[in-house]
């Protein structure tokens, strides 16, 4: 028995130790009452489970700037500049770039990915090479592979086959982009084949829905009813769904209930879709978002991903999830001090809950001991000074440690100082 001793946990007061047994959470007794041989003290700082990045495309990172720049950083061009790029790659290029991302992420504390990966290549190189790195990272990450059909389903030659090809090579979830279908009768069609192929296979569902300005493009109620009708449910998620950004009052009210009642997630990706949504307005801009702070009224699970690190869609990112949280706050204008620590929620229990974690997530006795403890005071804190993780374990087993960086100050009047920007009332 090993001991996880002065830790913060969320949603309690006081310290506690934590026993670890196995690889396993024990008992969580309070400080100073646990048994065993200390693993780590956390010196009173805050233990919160694993960050979890519920939409992120590993395939195409770390391609930004091949074989060109998206020059009008519009969603369009970034989905032709990739076309353009997907005709060079190899397993190993694959394979190199996403598990040099995966190590940016575990380093940053986040323990459960799920990828989407372009199955519109009658190969399949990248879903190859994406089973292969899901299965060689998963002592650390909790990797979870989308099927998703860049270029369409039903528009797209083969659309159909290509998807249940991937089923049976192992994916976690279908996916689907019925806005970016030829039709909206295709764009239905190709929500009915979807739905279809994950449950045949016993599969999740995470669609790219609606990711686009124009206010009729409402596939997103079509994806909630049939998750609802073919008990799916909260095993099927709407990611993007900006032109929601773009409804108005009435039907908005409409949808809030659709989507309540039918159980499905919502994921929003404050970072690109900021970049991406927008593009053909003057102004005013629109924000190019979903409506984040009215779902979430309305009972409706929502979470903030990443989308994009660093390929032709979003050039920027190094992985982090309290970054993903904070531009979020700003977008969805998350400002009120219980809203900003939902948005931490949206990086990991709302974000656990698109990935359908259940048990296998949390400090609890029995679950798995993976964490991250954060040099901050609560879930507000750690969003508004972007903590890193000063420990990472995965299962029992420490993975990334960050040392306290502090800056040394020398103020007139004053001797020297670290600087900690940690406001003097809340000491």
């Amino acid at each position: 028995m090993r001991l996880l001793r002065n830790a913060r946990l969320l949603g309690r007061d006081g310290a506690f130790d934590v026993e670890i047994d196995g690889g396993r959470f024990g008992r969580i007794l309070p400080a100073g009452r646990g048994s065993g041989d200390t693993f780590l003290d956390a010196g009173g700082a805050l233990v919160s489970p694993p960050f979890v990045e519920p939409h992120v495309h590993l395939d195409t990172t770390l391609t930004a700037g091949e074989p060109r720049w998206n020059a009008s950083g519009s969603l369009w061009e970034g989905i032709a500049v990739w076309s353009e790029r997907k005709r060079t790659l190899t397993h190993d290029d694959v394979v190199a770039r996403a598990s040099e991302v995966l190590r940016w992420y575990a380093a940053n504390g986040v323990l459960h990915v799920r990828s989407h990966v372009d199955v519109t290549d009658p190969e399949l190189v990248a879903l190859d090479a994406m089973v292969e790195v899901r299965e060689s990272v998963r002592d650390v990450i909790d990797l979870q592979l989308v099927a998703f059909p860049q270029e369409g389903i039903v528009s797209f030659d083969n659309g159909p086959e290509l998807l249940e090809e991937a089923a049976r090579r192992g994916v976690d979830a279908i996916g689907a982009i019925p806005h970016f279908e030829d039709t909206r009768e295709d764009g239905v069609r190709s929500l009915k084949v979807a739905f279809d192929i994950a449950q045949r296979h016993g599969l999740m569902l995470d669609a790219h829905c609606d990711e686009i300005d124009d206010e009729q493009s409402r596939f997103v109620e079509v994806l909630a009813t049939l998750a609802r009708r073919g008990g799916l449910r909260s095993r099927a998620t709407a990611s993007h769904t900006t032109a929601m950004g773009s409804y108005n009052g009435a039907y908005s009210y409409k949808l809030q209930r659709v989507l309540a009642r039918s159980g499905v997630n919502l994921v929003c990706n404050p970072l690109a879709n900021l970049c991406l949504q927008g593009r053909f307005d003057g102004y005013p801009r629109r924000r190019g978002l979903t409506q984040v702070k009215e779902m979430l009224g309305a009972g409706v699970n929502v979470a903030f991903g990443h989308d994009d690190v660093m390929d032709p869609w979003f050039p920027l990112g190094t992985a982090s999830p309290l970054q993903v949280a904070l531009v979020g706050v700003a977008a969805a204008q998350l400002t009120g001090a219980a809203e900003i620590d939902e948005a931490f929620a949206m990086v990991t229990d709302r974000a656990a809950r698109v990935l359908s974690l259940g048990d296998r997530y949390g400090v609890g006795e029995g679950r798995p001991a993976s964490f991250v403890v954060l040099p901050a005071a609560s879930p507000f804190d750690a969003v508004r000074r972007q903590t890193r993780p000063s420990h990472v374990v995965a299962h029992g087993r420490l993975v990334a440690e960050t040392p306290a960086a502090p800056t040394r100050l020398t103020w007139p009047g004053r001797a020297p100082e670290d600087i900690d920007f940690v406001r003097e009332r809340d000491r």
